[in-house]
């Protein structure tokens, strides 16, 4: 059985099962830190502030396996912060280990820059799934965008019928949101940065710590930051960021637009997959989308995980924006206010990605129904073309008045558009003509030009 403590996802199904779940867990969070301990050992050991062979200890002994995650996470209430307790086990491990090495863990460092080097970790490998996922979303997007460049589709607007589009032109509005996706979380990967402060941002400890003097001590902040980020991947800090959090908000920013493009195509999906307009429908699979009561129905369950993703991240993702207003030179409640609300916006977002990938890549579209449903307004989509060809003869506000009387008549009669103007004397459009300009299928734009245009966005 379970342990009833433990966050199995069962309130967000969105993320359930997920590769993303896995990259963000307890688990993944304790062995970050244990890999910036050990990083950070390994640069100072490069830089003869530790003996190597302690730097090699500690990264054997910095294994999450080898500790108890739930006694880490209960000692943390009397630090308010996991990294205390797990400096002492780590250093009781590597004492087990060689004892003469455990004085060199953690050496000159302090809770915040293990921490905070260890969330980038974990958002790094975070990005990088969430970064798959998204670029397979954009190629399902393609492919549909391709098929479909030129199948005219219902315009809406305030959630009527406006003029013809494609449903390639939307597929394609999906694709490029997701490439902004894409690319933004891109930008914020290669910049999340390592922590090396020290306990109030001055890099004290660190050079108590090192026996180094003159020009070799002036010069080791920056040969530290700079190894430090050699050996963890991450960028190197411009100043310690204790109190400066624009990487934690940067990340926010991108999440929480990620999470929205995500949730523009889901609610398009949800609105297109009703029952009266049936234009499109979500794969299929054994039990997915049952209604607990009604036979009949299969919901748009995919749409619907995406959706609830998107609604909830910005609001989340504001917790880490309001973060930057940081008291002094390390804050009391604004840095640990961070931690929950960026794993839950990396796991939604995930989640909410790797739910696309499959939503885009078996989205079923019924051309059929698009062209049906078009037919619904009795051709009336066709006044605006109307308009533009009447005025040289009307005058604009003359055809625009022609054919607002014109669209009431058709509504209140029952008849289509076509043939009340085929009553108006005098009007210099033959029956023909009038048939042709109020056919949708003929009026969809630079559509195609524009489906074309957006597939030439190959960013990788």
């Amino acid at each position: 059985m379970n342990d009833g403590s433990i966050d199995a996802g069962l309130l967000s199904p969105v993320r359930a099962g997920t590769p993303v779940e896995a990259a963000v867990s307890d688990a993944a969070w304790l062995q970050a830190m244990l890999d910036a301990e050990a990083a950070l050992a390994r640069a100072q050991a490069r830089l003869g502030a530790i003996p190597p062979g302690a730097a090699e200890v500690i990264t054997r002994a910095a294994r999450a396996e080898r500790f108890d995650l739930r006694a880490l996470a209960v000692a943390a209430r009397e630090a308010a912060n996991p990294v205390v307790g797990l400096v002492a086990a780590l250093r009781e491990e590597v004492r087990a280990l060689d004892p003469r090495a455990a004085d060199h863990v953690h050496r000159g460092s302090t809770s915040q820059d293990v921490f905070d080097t260890g969330a980038m970790l974990v958002a790094r490998r975070a990005l990088a799934t969430i970064r798959a996922d998204l670029f397979a979303t954009a190629e399902a997007l393609a492919r549909l965008a391709t098929e479909h460049r030129d199948t005219p589709i219902a315009g809406r607007t305030l959630a009527l019928h406006a003029v013809p589009t494609t449903f390639g032109l939307k597929a394609a509005g999906w694709r490029h949101l997701v490439l902004e996706s894409a690319s933004r979380l891109g930008t914020v990967e290669e910049s999340l940065p390592v922590s090396v402060g020290g306990a109030a941002g001055t890099l004290a400890g660190y050079l108590a710590t090192a026996p180094l003097t003159g020009a070799a001590a002036e010069a080791y902040p920056d040969r530290l930051v700079a190894a430090f980020a050699e050996e963890t991947g991450l960028a190197p800090q411009v100043l310690p960021w204790h109190a400066l959090r624009s990487p934690v908000a940067d990340l926010a920013a991108a999440l929480a637009f990620t999470a929205g493009a995500l949730g523009k195509m889901a609610v398009d999906v949800q609105s297109l997959t009703r029952t009266e307009v049936g234009e499109v429908a979500e794969p299929t699979a054994p039990g997915r989308g049952r209604s607990s009561a009604m036979p009949h129905k299969r919901n748009p369950v995919l749409a619907t995980l995406v959706r609830s993703a998107a609604i909830q991240v910005p609001a989340i993702a504001s917790v880490l924006t309001q973060c930057l207003v940081s008291e002094d030179e390390r804050s009391a409640g604004g840095w640990h206010a961070e931690w929950q609300p960026l794993r839950e916006c990396l796991r939604l977002v995930g989640g909410a990605a790797h739910t696309a990938v499959e939503l885009a890549s078996g989205l079923q579209v019924r051309p059929e129904r698009m062209r049906k449903n078009l037919e619904l307004n009795g051709s009336r989509t066709g006044a605006e073309r109307l308009v533009a060809v009447l005025t040289p003869r009307w005058g604009v506000e003359a055809a625009r008045r022609l054919l607002d009387d014109a669209s009431e008549q058709a509504v209140e009669s029952g008849r289509t558009l076509v043939e009340v103007l085929r009553g108006i004397p005098g009007l210099g459009l033959e029956a023909d003509q009038l048939t042709t300009l109020c056919d949708p299928m003929g009026y969809t734009g630079a559509a195609g030009a524009l489906v074309d245009r957006a597939l030439r966005d190959r960013r990788p």
